[in-house]
């Protein structure tokens, strides 16, 4: 089994409503580039990678040349042919080699018949717990605002009653930290029993990072997810809260887990199958987690469902898997696998069992997805529509204000 093509396509999949987060928003809508590798055998293995559009999809153009009539099955030396780490690189292949590994992997899954887990070792699990992904969002079609409290704790119950989640993540840095702890208070009220997780994206000043930690403290939380910048940051945070701290930013790579281990500032490294490289790089880091006893998690980094496959078969076995994963999936209104999206049960979704990652692409959904990109185009990164002129500080000075309206949307 050699590979003979990959090709790439870039779409765009809407979500049910605009999400702010602590640099800016998520627009109304995905942008991933789905991958096909197929191989001289005719099997078709499927990888994913955030962000697109043509420099993207040359970017994996420019690799067909150069990995035909390799063997997916040699997944170490793919890593070293697009990623080697001791290369001077120009930009960084690290998504791109997560795209292709993933796809390698489902090829050689389908080759054997057996699932991509069996490949990592054989599933622990059967299926891979979820957290509620909380956003102050805009208003859409059919979709409410959320800005004040009472509106997120009707979102947070709306959700649970709907997934069965038992664990709710709030996205913050978008209002005043004190405003945002009214919040994130107002959901352990609501939600008695079940645990709770806050992130900034890391837009918090030094001192304001500390009394959220801080104030805090006496709820059920899971962890506080990066809320200054930098591992120094983390570090001096860590030193003066009890609340363990989470990074999905500054520990993404093997050497970033070294520093940390050596001198610690997260407790729970937040593994994610694109970011990190791929599955089995994931893997190489939870060895080490384990080791060290650090905590983990599965993160997401706003997949459909082919990655969200490796994040399940990813979750399926790891023994140290200590936290429920996040997920944006379901803000997302569609997918473009085959059967529509992925069903959570119980506030956790089933590992696909099939082989390979055992999702495949639905054609129609492909290309009326990729229509809808060269439609709308690519959107200004993170950039706020409500807010055309704002752009974020680190720390964050520029709050918007809760009380009133963040402006129309562009």
């Amino acid at each position: 089994m050699k590979i003979a093509d990959i090709r790439a396509t870039t779409v765009t999949v809407p979500l049910e409503a605009p999400l702010l987060h602590g640099n800016g928003a998520h627009w109304g809508r995905f942008v991933r580039t789905i991958v096909e590798v197929e191989t001289d055998n005719g099997l078709v293995g499927l990888g994913e990678m955030g962000g697109g559009g043509q420099s993207a999809e040359q970017a994996f153009r420019a690799l067909r040349p150069y990995l035909a009539g390799h063997d997916p099955f040699q997944l170490e030396a793919l890593r070293f042919k697009i990623a080697n780490p001791t290369a001077a690189l120009y930009g960084d292949r690290t998504q791109l080699h997560a795209a292709i590994e993933f796809a390698c992997l489902d090829l050689i899954g389908q080759h054997l018949g057996v699932p991509v887990y069996d490949l990592l070792g054989g599933k622990l699990r059967d299926s891979v717990p979820f957290a509620a992904y909380l956003f102050f969002r805009y208003p859409a079609s059919g979709v409410t605002e959320v800005r004040t409290p009472e509106q997120l704790v009707a979102h947070a119950r709306a959700l649970k009653a709907e997934h069965g989640f038992t664990v709710h993540k709030l996205k913050g840095g978008v209002f005043p930290p004190g405003y945002e702890l009214d919040c994130y208070r107002a959901l352990a009220a609501a939600l008695p029993g079940d645990r709770l997780r806050y992130d900034p994206n890391a837009v918090l000043s030094l001192g304001d990072g500390i009394r959220f930690g801080q104030a805090i403290a006496d709820l059920d939380n899971d962890y506080l997810e990066d809320p200054v910048f930098g591992l120094e940051g983390l570090r001096q945070v860590r030193d003066r809260i009890s609340v363990p701290l989470a990074t999905n930013t500054v520990v993404v790579n093997a050497e970033q887990l070294a520093a940390n281990v050596l001198r610690r500032a997260a407790d729970v490294i937040l593994l994610d199958t694109t970011l990190w490289g791929g599955i089995r790089a994931c893997l190489r880091a939870a060895v080490v987690c384990e080791t060290f006893q650090l905590g983990m998690a599965v993160h997401s980094s706003g997949e459909l469902g082919v990655q969200l496959a490796t994040m399940l078969h990813l979750g399926a076995v790891l023994p140290g898997l200590s936290y429920a994963a996040d997920a944006h999936y379901h803000h997302l209104a569609d997918d473009v696998i085959t059967g529509g999206k992925l069903k959570y049960a119980g506030g956790r979704i089933d590992v696909p069992d099939g082989p390979g990652l055992g999702v495949r692409l639905d054609p129609g959904k492909v290309a009326r997805y990729a229509e809808l990109y060269r439609e709308l185009g690519g959107y200004p990164y993170d950039r706020d529509p409500g807010r055309p002129g704002w752009y974020p500080l680190v720390p964050n000075e520029r709050w918007a204000d809760p009380a009133t309206e963040l402006g129309p949307l562009t």
